[in-house]
């Protein structure tokens, strides 16, 4: 969340070209190479955690994210060291990458397993629940800098300050990953399956984890479209960035707010009523709302527009993450979930704030994400049609 909210400070860091777009992409592509390391850690270590059990799983993507946070955060810039501190920050965002890969498949399968009976969407609603208190947190972070720091002061160093924060957090997170029990249902299976097999079994059920990578576009096209690149993007419609993070801080409110609601309905009503209809508000209405904000820009509009985005994110998000749960195979459970999970990250959301930025410099439409959105809920509805529940696959 933080290297998104400062990716122009962190460009011009890192990537001083002399032109504030270049720096800005650079920092964005940078942002979205890390995402390209999702799917090669989803099989790895989603075999790994399939293999040798959630906790094993979760702590292993603990240690190899603290790397990489820690890297970023204590790397001096382009100036002091030159091409090296680009490059030692790619490897960080690279790292990062590599253990998210695992991370959301692993934290969202060990809580549909400790689930109680007729509450799964509810529990497994809280791993995207979350993410919402990073992006709320990292905002109000962001606000409370902007208004202690000057501008230069920010673009220097003020940056690191979040990120340094989240290296303060990593010892407090290994003491309550390794206070986790195993879940019950991973110590009842009679047999483990070995390497090898896990990714025999991926290749057998690939078109589940096809139809999930449908499904999970539309979740992380609307995550990152509300909540890394709104600064950004408010800084393309001429608002301040105060603005833009105050909006963030809203958002990731709003997030937490419908998450547990929406996934708690699903455990009453079923999932794809719940997909279907908010893969559709999405189809028909992203583009719309963008052309009202960008036609008079402002911050209430902003907001409103934002805050209408978020509503179905989380409603979608709620009942999606716990319906590719149950579409998985056990056997490849966390791998099958993070590897579907990973590709759509990498293939689309990750690289959503740089798509869209690039959208808008091509086309000069500021109004342009909101196709992009539009995009992702088809693929979103397709996947929800074709998706079965587990039982009906091997």
């Amino acid at each position: 969340m933080v290297f998104g909210y400062y990716a122009s400070a962190i460009g011009r860091a890192f990537f001083p070209t002399g032109s504030a777009f270049l720096s800005l992409m650079l920092s964005l592509m940078t942002f979205g190479a890390g995402f390209l390391m999702r799917p090669l850690g989803a099989i790895v270590l989603g075999a790994y955690a399939d293999r040798h059990g959630r906790r094993a799983g979760l702590l292993l993507t603990l240690t190899l994210m603290s790397i990489g946070i820690v890297s970023i955060a204590c790397t001096p810039g382009y100036a002091s060291i030159g091409l090296i501190a680009p490059l030692l920050v790619l490897c960080g965002r690279l790292l990062q990458g590599f253990s998210a890969g695992m991370e959301l498949g692993g934290v969202s399968v060990y809580l549909s397993e400790i689930a109680t009976a007729g509450h799964k969407g509810f529990y497994v609603s809280w791993q995207s629940g979350s993410q919402q208190v990073a992006v709320m947190f990292a905002a109000l972070v962001g606000v409370l800098l902007g208004r202690a720091l000057q501008p230069e002061q920010m673009t220097a160093w003020g940056w690191r300050v979040p990120l340094l924060i989240g290296c303060a957090i990593i010892p407090f997170l290994f003491r309550l990953r390794r206070s986790l029990q195993e879940t019950q249902e991973f110590k009842a299976r009679a047999s483990r399956p070995s390497t090898s097999q896990i990714f025999r079994s991926l290749r057998v059920n690939w078109r589940i984890v096809l139809i999930g990578t449908m499904m999970v576009t539309m979740t992380t096209v609307s995550f990152y479209m509300i909540t890394a690149y709104t600064p950004t993007f408010g800084g393309e419609l001429h608002l301040s960035s105060m603005d833009g993070l105050l909006v963030t801080l809203c958002v990731g409110a709003s997030n937490l707010f419908w998450l547990p609601i929406m996934g708690a309905l699903s455990d009453r009503v079923g999932r794809r009523p719940l997909l279907f209809g908010c893969t559709t508000l999405m189809l028909v209405s992203a583009y719309p709302a963008m052309l009202w904000l960008v036609h008079d820009a402002s911050f209430s509009r902003l907001l409103a527009v934002e805050l209408w985005l978020s509503f179905i994110y989380g409603s979608y998000n709620g009942a999606m993450v716990v319906f590719l749960t149950e579409i998985m195979p056990i056997e490849v459970r966390t791998a099958g979930f993070a590897l579907a999970y990973s590709l759509a990250t990498a293939i689309f959301g990750g690289f959503t704030p740089a798509i869209s930025t690039y959208l808008i410099h091509a086309t000069q439409n500021p109004a342009v994400p909101g196709l992009w959105l539009s995009a992702a809920a088809l693929f979103g509805f397709i996947g929800a049609y074709f998706a079965k529940p587990q039982g009906a696959v091997s």
